[in-house]
This record gives structure tokens, C-alpha cells and sequence, in this order.
């Protein structure tokens, strides 16, 4: 008999709140406040704070910090603008840090 498998999930670290579709991951070669991070197209149960400009390694971006719906942790950032042409591709996409997020359905 055949295993269900079902979609893998990445969920917050402190509560185990699903956050992220493994699918809907675009790079994995960003770089956190605390190590390395992934880039993703989509991501779900967050909140989103304020905006605020932040000089990053790739130049300055608009971005807001996102939090777990259920338990405040910060997980990442949202890029709401990029300044530079060469990372407009960014904008509306969500940064996770390997060390706030874990797998859940592997």
C-alpha cells in the first residue's frame, strides 16, 4: 500500500504555526539577520509590521518584519519596494530565517 504523502510545510519555530509551502520557495541563497534565509513567493498565518527602509546587502529596500499570526515571533521581513532596478524582482516577496522556521511533513 502506497504512503500518503501530503505538501512539505514550513512552520514557526516557536509554536509550530504552518507558515510556508516548501514549493512556493524561490532562492535559498539569501542571507537573515541570523544566517541564512529563503526567499518566498508566498507565505501564510503572518502579520505584517510597519514599513521602514533598511540598507541590505543588495542596496535599499522598503521592508516591514513579519511575525507569527499566533505567537508574535519575528520570522523574516517583507520586501515592499526595491530602489534598484536589478531587484524589483523582490518586491512583495517574503524573506524566513532558517532559524525561526522548522519542517514540518518530511
Amino acid at each position: 500500500m502506497a504512503e500518503i504523502v501530503g505538501p512539505r510545510i514550513y512552520s514557526c519555530c516557536r509554536c509550530r504555526n504552518h507558515i510556508a509551502l516548501h514549493d512556493d520557495i524561490i532562492s535559498k541563497a539569501f542571507q537573515g539577520r541570523s544566517g541564512r534565509a529563503f526567499l518566498f513567493s508566498h507565505v501564510n498565518s503572518i502579520c505584517v509590521g510597519r514599513k521602514e527602509d533598511r540598507q541590505l546587502m543588495t542596496g535599499l529596500h522598503t521592508v516591514a518584519d513579519i511575525h507569527c499570526n499566533d505567537c508574535g515571533e519575528v520570522l523574516g521581513w517583507k520586501y515592499e519596494k526595491a530602489y534598484e532596478e536589478s531587484q524589483k524582482y523582490k518586491e512583495g516577496k517574503f524573506i524566513l530565517e532558517k532559524s525561526k522556521i522548522v519542517k514540518d511533513n518530511w
